[in-house]
């Protein structure tokens, strides 16, 4: 099992500095331990102009069918293939992949104290794998290096006897991959996408193996049109674990399109309390104004939109006429809240076929959400900056267009009723904005007009003579088809 690393490099920036970013001596020919044989670290050449690393992987077959108890750990059908006689001591695959992460464990990382400057900067690359196994084919190799900055991506088929050459292809590639990439780049699409060409791991894939994807896919995993194959392939299609991947995948693609980090994105869930506003009675008067609004509106198949950690849903399915409801939250760590708070995994076939939990951002529109009787925002306008209103307006009132929209959000005139509440203060960390009752009902009245809906109002909880109740609702019903608009998100 062979890789080969090779760049170029002039007499002031030799090619040699590659040493120091591997942190392997060009002088040197190493030997490491790996959990499955020996890996050899040489450079066949080493000069100013031109520096090439090899990793020769010894893998000991028997070893291998011992720890795998002849069965072929992970999902991988065919890692012990004969027992003892197989492809594995000569193909690229996990094996050679965990050999790369043993190995050059600095190096992806993109750490090397000596030279920095050179670490963080592209370097004119050339990568060798002589025998790659590409389940899917030389296309397949194209469409996975194609889009991560590679001026030449040749993967050339290995025929499987050049004597009879009408057998044709076998299944193996011979991979050269050239361009300039950061070499921390470089070695870790080659640790992600070696087992998912292969589409087989020698070992059992466990929970840790999502934080292994995303972190090796960090910068260019989250955008790649075959986003969907790598994670499914790399987690040997363990569905648990692929959505999770998916869903952090997209929280990722959600954080940069707005320039935010992903745990400014993903802050529904404070991991020290319950984010379930205090006093409790207030937030069950909101869920039984909520419900009642619903009944009333004769509503079988709703929205809760920004469900958080799933309490309204967790209402919702008390109630029968409730059919088909959909919990919808930009957070993931809210929807394993919430999902463990439903007992999900329990529910019979009956109750589960009832509720659904999606990740998805109330920014942007989605046709998941089309076709329901009524949805609800229930504290969650608050958290988003007003600049972005416009585009939830569209996405929810203009897209979805369901028949009824119930939308809470505080007053912020009853704040002088709280007394822990610090004047000027708002109630939660997130909330950029309370409005009073006349900014909600000038904000609601233009958003009814705009996208053809009438609208109510409803206090929940004590209403105050001199400042309202604490929070307010508002109860929009479609009347009719409004003037197409472009998509603001």
């Amino acid at each position: 099992m062979f890789l080969t690393i090779s760049t170029t490099g002039t007499p002031e920036r030799p090619a040699t500095d590659l040493g120091f970013l591997l942190h392997k001596h060009p002088d040197n020919a190493q030997t490491f331990s790996t959990s499955h044989g020996r890996a050899h670290v040489l450079y066949p050449e080493a000069s100013a102009e031109r520096c090439t690393a090899a990793l020769l992987l010894e893998v000991d077959p028997i070893g291998l069918v011992r720890r795998g108890k002849g069965k072929g750990r992970g999902g991988a059908p065919d890692s012990a293939l004969a027992q003892y006689v197989n492809d594995r001591p000569y193909a690229a695959s996990s094996l050679l992949a965990v050999a790369l992460a043993t190995v050059f464990k600095s190096a992806l990382h993109g750490a090397c104290k000596a030279m920095p400057e050179r670490a963080a900067e592209p370097l004119p690359l050339r990568v060798e794998v002589p025998a790659l196994p590409a389940r899917g084919g030389a296309e397949l190799v194209r469409k996975l290096f194609g889009p991560l900055g590679w001026d030449t991506v040749d993967a050339e088929p290995v025929v499987l006897d050049t004597a009879f050459p009408e057998w044709g292809d076998s299944r193996y590639v011979r991979l050269v991959l050239e361009g300039e990439l950061r070499l921390a780049d470089a070695l870790n699409q080659l640790y992600v996408l070696l087992p998912v060409l292969d589409d087989a791991k020698h070992y059992w894939v466990s929970p840790d193996e999502v934080d292994k994807l995303l972190r090796a896919g960090d910068g260019w995993l989250a955008d790649h049109p075959e986003q969907k194959l790598i994670t499914s392939r790399y987690l040997s299609r363990r569905w648990g674990l692929t959505r999770e991947a998916m869903e952090r995948l997209e929280l990722v693609r959600l954080a940069e399109s707005d320039g935010l980090d992903v745990d400014d994105l993903d802050n529904a869930v404070d991991e020290t309390t319950d984010t379930e506003e205090k006093p409790v009675p207030l937030a069950e008067q909101r869920r039984e104004a909520i419900l009642a609004a619903l009944r009333a509106a004769d509503a079988t198949r709703v929205l809760d939109l920004g469900c958080g950690q799933g309490q309204l849903v967790q209402a919702l399915l008390k109630d029968v006429r409730f059919t088909d409801i959909v919990g919808v939250d930009v957070s993931v760590r809210a929807l394993t809240v919430a999902g463990r708070r439903l007992r999900l995994d329990r529910l019979g076939e009956r109750q589960a076929g009832r509720v659904k939990l999606i990740q998805g951002s109330l920014a942007y529109t989605d046709k998941r959400l089309t076709g329901y009787d009524a949805a609800v925002l229930s504290e969650v306008i608050e958290h988003l900056d007003l600049p972005r209103l416009p585009a939830l307006e569209y996405a929810v009132f203009g897209s979805a267009r369901p028949r009824t929209v119930l939308v809470t959000t505080p007053n912020v005139e009853y704040n002088v009723r709280w007394e822990t509440l610090p004047a000027g203060h708002v109630r939660h960390g997130d909330h950029r904005f309370e409005w009073t009752r006349e900014e909600f009902r000038d904000w609601a009245a233009r958003v009814a007009g705009q996208y053809g809906y009438e609208v109510a109002f409803t206090p929940v909880g004590p209403d105050d003579p001199e400042v309202g109740p604490p929070t307010q609702m508002a109860v929009f019903t479609h009347t009719s088809t409004p003037t197409p608009k472009e998509d603001t998100a």
